[in-house]
């Protein structure tokens, strides 16, 4: 057996109504599995939330109970749910927090509305959905057409067919920062 690359490692991951079933389970099974605790919080705890493709999800927590202290790295999954959860107060603060303690912060396809509205990709070099190239774009950061881009502790994918490129870099971003 080898070693974990994230153990004593914790992820914590948004879920909503009408999340992108991969782009949530993808990572989270891929960090669990190098030794990592994900923590999945949606607006309520032990709440089922349905997938865009129909997977279901219970959230662990409740957003509000979460704090960006308790966490080394937080993942932005799409789908329809970031246009609901970008909304809110807590969301975007604790995105900010992550990206000020320079921990990951990894958004793929319209995850990075998430990060759009906390204001955190100013100057960022960065990807997205190209439904979303423009706010992207608009929000200052610098946009790339590529499977996955890295800039600093920013991971960013284009949509579920970039998982593996996604998955890797965030195992070796996180794996690459300090135990808190």
């Amino acid at each position: 057996m080898t070693d974990k690359k994230l153990s004593g490692k914790r992820v914590l991951a948004f879920v909503g109504d009408i999340y992108e079933d991969l782009e949530l389970w993808y990572p989270k099974l891929r960090l669990i599995e190098e030794g990592a605790q994900v923590v999945i919080a949606g607006e309520d705890a032990n709440r089922l939330y349905a997938g865009k493709n129909g997977y279901p999800c219970i959230s662990d927590a409740a957003i509000a109970d979460v704090h960006e202290n308790q966490f080394d790295a937080v993942l932005l999954p799409g789908g329809f749910m970031p246009d609901r959860l970008r909304r809110l107060d807590a969301v975007k603060k604790l995105i900010r927090e992550f990206a000020d303690s320079d921990k990951c912060v990894a958004a793929i396809c319209h995850g990075g509305w998430l990060a759009i509205s906390a204001g955190i990709y100013r100057g960022v070099k960065t990807t997205g959905s190209p439904g979303i190239k423009d706010d992207l774009e608009n929000a200052g950061a610098i946009w790339v057409d590529a499977p996955v881009v890295i800039d600093r502790n920013f991971v960013s994918s284009r949509k579920p067919d970039d998982l593996p490129w996604f998955a890797k870099a965030m195992v070796d971003v996180i794996a690459a920062q300090p135990l808190r």
